[in-house]
C-alpha cells in the first residue's frame, strides 16, 4: 500500500472538512484506491485554541517551516485564503517540490502564472477544483471531459452570498440591508461583505473559469466588474413583471477570437435554467458546439462540499505519475478582449411627468442606435414618474453614451440604475 505524508496549511471552515473527510473515508481509501494517506502536520496561529475538529495536538505548529522544509511531505493543503502570506508559502512548497491543493481563488486568479512555472520547474502538482463553486467539480469536466468541444460561452451564479441575498429580496420582498444582516447572522457573508456584494469574489472565479473554458489567459483587470448594492426592490418587481428574474452573473464570451468577461447584476428570462437557481447554491451555464447547453448546480461553499473537491484532488494528485500544466505564454496565450459587447438593457429612471419626455428620451437611445423594445411608465404623484426601458441589443460604449446625455436632459431627475439582459 501506497502511503503519503500530507500537511495543512491553515484548519479553518474548509480545512476543518478536509480532515472530517480524510477520517470518515480513511480506510475506504486504503481498501479502494490502495493508499494511505497521513496528515502529519498542520500549520495553524494558535495551536492552543478550541477547533471545530478533534486534533491530535502534536501535528499542530505555528511555524509554516516544519512544513515547508519537511522532506517527508510530499502534498500541502492551502486552506488560508488571501494573497498573503498564502502565495509565499504555496511557492517555496511547490519550489521544493510538494505538490499544492488549494481552494484559493484569489492567489490563483492573481499569481496562476507564477505558481504554474515554479509547478512545472520542480515537477510538482497544482490542483485548484476547490477555488471555484466549492463542490461542483466544474474544473475537473471541463478539463478532463469537454476537451472535443470549443466552450464559447459561460454564465454563471458563482457566489453563493449574493445569490442568498437576491432571492431573500425576489422572494421575501427584503430590502438589500436586510438580506444582506440575515446573510451575515447565518455566516453565508463575512463581518465585511465587500469581496462578495461587490462581485471581487465572483471576478476571481469567473477568471479561473474563463482561462480554462478558453485556452487564453483571462486577466482580472480586464473583467468588468460591478455589486449589487445598487440594486432595490423596484428594480426586481419591474424586471418581473418584464419576465424576467435578477442575478448576479459572471458571464464570459469567446467570439471571433475576442474575449468578453464581465460580472454584474443581470436580468434572464424567467424560464431560463439559471434563474431558479436559489438561496446559496451556485451554478455554471457552459455553451459548447458539441455538447451544446449544459448546466452544472450544487452548493458553492461549507466545509464538506469544499472539503469533497480538495480530497479529491489529493486522490487524483496521489494517483498522477506527471502533473498537468497551464503552460503560460505557449499553451495559454493571453486573451484579446471585446470592452465594446452587444446586448440588451434595463433603464430605470425617474422623470418630470410632462408631455414630450418620452419623446426627447427616445431621441436620444436613437442618436446612438440603441432601439427601444419595451417601455413601463407608473405614476409617483402629481410631478415625477418612474420611467422603465428594455432595449433590443445595443453595443455597450452606445448605451453609455446615450446614458449620459439623458441625465443631462431637464427632464431627467436621476438615472436610477442601468442593468444588462441576457437571453
Amino acid at each position: 500500500m501506497r502511503e503519503v505524508q500530507i500537511a495543512f496549511l491553515g484548519l479553518g471552515n474548509v480545512g476543518s472538512g478536509v480532515y472530517k473527510i480524510l477520517q470518515m473515508r480513511k480506510k475506504e481509501f486504503e481498501e479502494k484506491e490502495d493508499l494511505r494517506i497521513n496528515i502529519k502536520r498542520i500549520l495553524v496561529r494558535n495551536i492552543n485554541k478550541k477547533r471545530a475538529v478533534e486534533v491530535d495536538r502534536n501535528i499542530l505548529t505555528d511555524n509554516p517551516d516544519d512544513i515547508l522544509n519537511d522532506p517527508e511531505i510530499s502534498i500541502v493543503a492551502e486552506f488560508i485564503g488571501g494573497e498573503k502570506p498564502a502565495l509565499e508559502y504555496l511557492l517555496k512548497a511547490l519550489n521544493s517540490g510538494k505538490t499544492v491543493v488549494t481552494a484559493n481563488k484569489e492567489v490563483i486568479a492573481r499569481h496562476w502564472e507564477k505558481l504554474d512555472e515554479a509547478a512545472k520547474a520542480s515537477g510538482a502538482g497544482l490542483y485548484y477544483e476547490a477555488s471555484v463553486c466549492g463542490g461542483i467539480p466544474v474544473i475537473k469536466a471541463i478539463q478532463e471531459s469537454l476537451q472535443a468541444n470549443r466552450i464559447e460561452r459561460i454564465m454563471g451564479i458563482i457566489n453563493g452570498t449574493t445569490n442568498y441575498i437576491l432571492t431573500k429580496m425576489s422572494e421575501n420582498n427584503e430590502r438589500f440591508e436586510e438580506a444582506l444582516r440575515k446573510a451575515q447572522e447565518l455566516g453565508y457573508a463575512e463581518p465585511d461583505p465587500t469581496a462578495d456584494i461587490e462581485g471581487y469574489d465572483a471576478a476571481f472565479k469567473l477568471s479561473i473559469l474563463s482561462t480554462l473554458c478558453f485556452h487564453k489567459r483571462v486577466h482580472l483587470d480586464n473583467i468588468l466588474r460591478e455589486g449589487i448594492t445598487n440594486i432595490t426592490l423596484e428594480d426586481i418587481s419591474y424586471g418581473r413583471e418584464l419576465g424576467y428574474a435578477l442575478k448576479l452573473l459572471a458571464i464570459a464570451k469567446d467570439n471571433d477570437g475576442k474575449v468578453e468577461a464581465r460580472v454584474h447584476p443581470t436580468f434572464i428570462p424567467l424560464n431560463h435554467p439559471l434563474s431558479s437557481v436559489r438561496s446559496s447554491f451556485n451554478a455554471v451555464y457552459l455553451k459548447g458546439d458539441c455538447f451544446g447547453d449544459m448546466m452544472f448546480f450544487g452548493r458553492g461553499a461549507g466545509d464538506l462540499p469544499t472539503g469533497s473537491a480538495v480530497v479529491s484532488d489529493i486522490l487524483t494528485a496521489c494517483g498522477r505519475k506527471e502533473h498537468r500544466y497551464m503552460d503560460f505564454g505557449k499553451k495559454t496565450a493571453d486573451a484579446v478582449y471585446n470592452d465594446d459587447w452587444k446586448t440588451k438593457y434595463y433603464v430605470r429612471l425617474t422623470v418630470k411627468d410632462q408631455p414630450g419626455v418620452l419623446a426627447e428620451i427616445a431621441g436620444y437611445f436613437g442618436k446612438y442606435q440603441v432601439s427601444i423594445a419595451s417601455v413601463i411608465q407608473k405614476g409617483y404623484g402629481d410631478t415625477t414618474a418612474p420611467l422603465i426601458f428594455v432595449t433590443h441589443e445595443a453595443s455597450e460604449k452606445s448605451i453609455q453614451k446615450a446614458i449620459a446625455e439623458i441625465r443631462e436632459s431637464k427632464y431627467v431627475i436621476s438615472v436610477d440604475n442601468l442593468i444588462r439582459v441576457e437571453e
